[in-house]
């Protein structure tokens, strides 16, 4: 990890990218635009990489937009990670970062419009995108042709000039740091839950599982809430 560090001090892009496959599973647009954006604003802003002290004390804040290729692009560039809490989502559907110091709350949101994107694919990997990925009908040559395509194209994503994003230095509200809440033990399941995510029925603390009780999750599609069946056997996404 040292090693990304110094790539991200650096701003060697590529090198960034080799590391971001390894964390994302493949090389693709929206992980490379994530990658360029974050580097963008930690320019503008004047920070580095998230490190042991920084993210333990949640000194840096990424707020992302949507919960698509793009966030891994960030996560890997600037340290901030969902599991360290210096990561925020916004389900706005929106390919945008905004990075901020906790210490003064000034930020730098940075944006880019698919529509600017257009001349930075190569020819015909968008319609075999729209076949392989969006209809799932590729063939396994066809999987294999857009793998080339979208890792050249998210070559060229690394090297979009500043000039194609809307780059704003915002003030952002102050948001608190992560609370540490005592676990609770499920009377019905047996299982530890964090305080915040247990309800007392008839006197007895019960997980929302357990309960009954609608919750959130993040799927594709943003946050859904789930909510038990009446026979309490399985969920749905609504």
């Amino acid at each position: 990890m040292l090693a990304l560090n110094k790539l991200v001090s650096e701003r060697k892009a590529e090198e960034i990218l080799e590391y971001a496959w390894e964390f994302h599973g493949h090389i693709c647009p929206y992980l490379a635009l994530g990658i360029r954006a974050s580097l963008i604003a930690m320019d503008e802003l004047g920070v580095g990489r998230l490190d042991y002290s920084g993210s333990v004390d949640e000194s840096i804040l990424a707020i992302v937009e949507v919960n698509s290729c793009f966030t891994d692009g960030v996560q890997v560039t600037t340290g901030c990670t969902l599991g360290n809490n210096s990561l925020i989502y916004l389900d706005l559907g929106k390919t945008a970062l905004t990075l901020v110091k906790r210490s003064t709350w000034e930020g730098v949101r940075v944006y880019i419009d698919a529509e600017r994107l257009e001349k930075y694919y190569p020819p015909g990997a968008k319609e075999l995108f729209n076949k392989v990925v969006r209809e799932r009908k590729g063939t396994a040559e066809e999987r294999k042709q857009l793998k080339g395509l979208w890792e050249k194209a998210a070559k060229n994503m690394l090297h979009i000039p500043k000039e194609e994003f809307k780059i704003e230095h915002v003030n952002v509200p102050p948001i608190e740091q992560a609370p540490i809440f005592d676990s609770i033990r499920c009377s019905k399941c047996g299982e530890l839950t964090m305080s915040r995510r247990i309800v007392h029925v008839n006197g007895k603390p019960l997980c929302l599982n357990c309960a009954g009780k609608e919750y959130y999750a993040v799927i594709g599609r943003g946050i859904v809430k789930i909510k038990k069946r009446e026979d309490k056997t399985d969920a749905v996404l609504h």
